[in-house]
């Protein structure tokens, strides 16, 4: 035996815990173990990203913005809340959050109360009020670009969208976060709450949900942005699960860096001065890293479709893509031609169908869309229907659409010198297409095709027999041959 083939060798330990997450099928398994596995695999997942860097990076860059516009998006809020005469309470809100810098936060958060205060909102002019309002507006920005990343978001929200939804944040957020605490001291302080208070079982159970209060308050905060910020659909159940977690995580990383700032006496002595901006900016940093990662948690618990092996984003071959294609097309006119009423498909469905990332399915359906075989309606998520008659759309015509993507924008044969013998050969191939599946129609390939799909499993190789009932008379002669 070989050191490579002893069952303590690093690599053979490696390759078989590759094979026990990855290897196995969900869809052939119990209910907890397939739950079992998703989770390890979204640990490991989450694991890859962090290791990965793009999440650290990204925080980083919240930092940088962070610090030039706490300063404006406070005084926006200062100045909408000071008509409401709750302005007072910014400051022991902004003490919350500086909290684990323990003495530090308490001297940083009376500068930047003093910074406010001295921001007069009324002289700044149009021009100045124009600044605040994009500095304040720029954080948000920065933050749904950061979450798109997260959820493989290519496209952000229109400028109108984003527009009203930032300032709906910055000037109504305020107001009801606010009125919620208001509400909750006014109820507190009813005679009857109070006696009911001083009951032993719900005294008890007063001062449990008081010490679990900041802990609810940052799950929801938490769940607020990752439904409202991403420029997609998120669902409740998988917000409010990344939410938990990175609400849980934060408070405890709270903990844990108010330890470290009471004992950073050396910080001080080196940094004078600075090492209060530094343990700013190194909680400001865990924080909207913590953010970043329930958000990760969030994505990935509606998107399982995400939990692969590999590493970066998959990579479709050619004759992934022509199946994809195809069967895209099958199944979009299998329900354009339905008899019964049957909605278009979405994205979310084709996802859902195909067990594939958006990103990548994007690809093809790109491809089909420039190539006028596939059209998007105007709902919301869209719905594809075919682009012409089935009649009129062959299965040549398919397969040339995602062989040929991108060609426009980069490269096309002619560009492209290659020996005689070559272009012979591609020339045959491509006589053989056209005489095998020229004839065939996307009406044909439809009739065949369920209005839903079911995967055959991996490793099952179709027969003639079984594929011949779908091709033309020439392709089935071809395939009994």
């Amino acid at each position: 035996m070989t050191p490579n083939d002893s069952p303590s060798n690093p690599r053979r330990l490696s390759g078989r815990l590759h094979d026990l997450v990855w290897a196995h099928r969900e869809q052939t398994m119990p209910a907890w173990q397939a739950a079992t596995l998703r989770l390890v695999r979204t640990v490991s997942m989450l694991a890859r990203d962090m290791i990965d860097g793009q999440l650290t990076l990204r925080a980083m860059s919240l930092v940088y913005t962070t610090l030039l516009s706490i300063v404006p998006l406070l005084a926006l809020s200062f100045s909408v809340l000071k008509a409401f005469g709750v302005s007072n309470q910014i400051q022991p809100l902004l003490l919350e959050l500086l909290a684990p810098l323990g003495a530090e936060g308490v001297k940083l958060a009376g500068q930047i109360i003093a910074f406010i205060e001295n921001m007069n909102v009324g002289v700044l002019g149009a021009l100045g009020l124009g600044m605040l309002l994009y500095t304040s507006i720029s954080l948000l920005q920065k933050i749904e670009e950061s979450l798109n990343y997260i959820w493989h978001i290519a496209q952000p929200r229109r400028l109108g969208e984003r527009f009203s939804r930032y300032l709906s944040v910055l000037l109504v957020g305020p107001i009801l976060v606010f009125s919620a605490l208001g509400i909750t001291a006014t109820v507190m302080n009813i005679d009857t709450v109070r006696s009911l208070l001083e009951v032993g079982v719900f005294g008890q159970l007063a001062q449990v949900l008081s010490r679990l209060t900041p802990y609810l308050l940052v799950i929801a905060a938490f769940t607020f942005v990752y439904l409202f910020i991403p420029n997609t659909r998120v669902r409740f159940g998988p917000a409010l699960i990344g939410g938990a977690v990175g609400g849980i995580v934060w408070q405890t990383a709270g903990w844990v860096f108010a330890i470290f700032a009471a004992s950073s006496n050396s910080y001080a002595a080196i940094y004078s001065g600075f090492a209060i901006l530094l343990l700013f900016m190194i909680w400001l940093y865990l924080s909207w890293l913590v953010l970043l990662f329930g958000a990760s948690i969030a994505f990935y618990v509606q998107r399982p479709e995400y939990l692969y092996a590999g590493i970066g984003e998959p990579r479709l071959s050619n004759r992934v893509r022509e199946r994809l294609a195809l069967s895209v097309m099958s199944l979009v006119a299998a329900r354009f031609q339905s008899p019964a009423p049957a909605a278009a498909p979405t994205m979310p469905e084709f996802t859902q169908a195909f067990a594939i990332p958006s990103h990548s399915l994007l690809v093809v359906v790109g491809a089909l869309q420039h190539a006028k075989l596939l059209v998007p309606t105007d709902d919301d998520p869209p719905r594809y229907l075919p682009g012409r008659d089935p009649e009129l759309i062959t299965v040549e015509a398919i397969l040339d659409a995602v062989r040929c993507a991108g060609e426009d924008n980069f490269m096309t044969p002619a560009h492209l010198p290659a020996p005689a013998a070559v272009e012979a050969t591609l020339a045959r191939i491509g006589t053989a297409i056209a005489a095998e599946l020229g004839n065939m129609n996307l009406r044909q390939l439809a009739d065949e095709t369920p209005g839903t799909l079911t995967r055959r499993p991996a490793g099952v190789v179709l027969s003639a027999a079984a594929i011949e009932p779908y091709l033309p008379d020439s392709a089935a002669g071809t395939l009994a041959r």
